[in-house]
């Protein structure tokens, strides 16, 4: 087994567990996603932060191109490893 993380890009907090609230029925995800703020660089103000949703995949299953599409829903994106 592989140690494979994917990482995907929210704008906003509700996206973000919208995204990890779905993420069981669209890809067959079973461990529970996280759901990570990010703060940008230099930047204090909470509007200004990203959220994270850390998908676990040991088996290497899920299919990055149709994550970032998922993403991209939401106006999000993964993240290139």
């Amino acid at each position: 087994m592989s140690d494979v993380r994917h990482v995907l890009v929210l704008p906003d907090r509700e996206a973000a567990e919208e995204v990890a609230g779905e993420l069981p029925d669209r890809f067959g995800v079973t461990e529970e996603p996280q759901i990570v703020r990010d703060a940008l660089a230099g930047e204090d103000d909470a509007e200004d932060a990203q959220w994270l949703v850390v998908v676990e995949d040991p088996a290497s299953r899920l299919d990055s191109a149709a994550l970032d599409a998922f993403a991209g829903e939401y106006e999000g994106w993964l993240e290139a490893p």
